[in-house]
């Protein structure tokens, strides 16, 4: 479970909000149940780190307000559209027996021991949360899915999970799905026995012999026909003279 420490806080305009927000603190608000609202500061920098914790806004928190402990659940976070800093927080109180509406994260445990997966399949997640309606002490921290012994075409539905009797989607009528395990979109090519590649070397070596000797036979019968040309000039007779003409 998650604790923060907040402090009480009396303000009544923007000016002081601002000066709450400009000293380090985030203004919030705890409501709901019988008792009153209650306006509480929170170090922002605390804030900050328990907001970067996983389902933040589906878990339980214990509220220290001024040393007085109550448990409480955020509902929503307001953020700075400039800075992206948290500059509200609502909490609502966890009052026994009142439902309430929440969304629950899904966890997927097991991979390695989905046959499915083993085997290029792709798990397609259609609802990463599940959005359920139960008494706010009995919020389920996430629904957990097993995939052990999973195959390819298998389907995990709401009907998959386990959940308490009063602890019901809020999506009725229908048994909808949560996540598939489909088939891989490209298949991979089987691969070639090493006989086949021993035998595809062996051509490739055979052939470039073949092509080497091919050329060493053309370069000598280049260099035989060169030698034939220069020796016919050898022996091609000299320009004769043209006899002297007496006068």
């Amino acid at each position: 479970m998650i604790s923060l420490n907040a402090t009480t806080r009396d303000n009544k305009t923007r000016g002081q909000l601002s000066a709450i927000r400009d000293s380090g603190n985030v203004p919030a608000i705890v409501y709901g149940g019988k008792e009153k609202n209650e306006k509480i500061s929170i170090s922002t920098k605390l804030l900050k780190l328990t907001i970067e914790k996983e389902n933040f806004l589906s878990n339980i928190v214990t509220l220290s307000v001024d040393g007085k402990n109550q448990n409480v659940l955020p509902r929503e976070v307001v953020y700075d559209v400039v800075t992206d800093e948290p500059i509200h927080v609502d909490f609502l109180r966890v009052v026994p027996g009142v439902k309430i509406r929440i969304e629950v994260p899904v966890e997927f445990i097991n991979h390695e021991k989905s046959p499915g997966l083993k085997r290029g399949g792709v798990l397609n997640i259609v609802r990463r949360k599940v959005e359920l309606k139960c008494p706010s002490e009995k919020i389920p921290e996430k629904l957990t899915l097993d995939l052990d012994g999973i195959d390819i075409g298998e389907s995990f539905k709401i009907s998959s999970v386990k959940l308490e009797n009063d602890v019901v989607p809020t999506i009725q009528g229908r048994d909808f799905v949560i996540a598939t395990l489909a088939a891989p979109t490209v298949m991979k090519e089987p691969e070639k026995p090493a006989e086949a590649e021993e035998g595809e070397g062996a051509e490739a070596a055979e052939g470039a012999e073949t092509a080497a000797a091919d050329g060493e036979k053309s370069a000598a019968e280049s260099d035989k026909k060169e030698g034939d040309k220069k020796e016919g000039d050898d022996k091609k007779p000299a320009d004769k003279k043209p006899p002297e003409t007496k006068k």
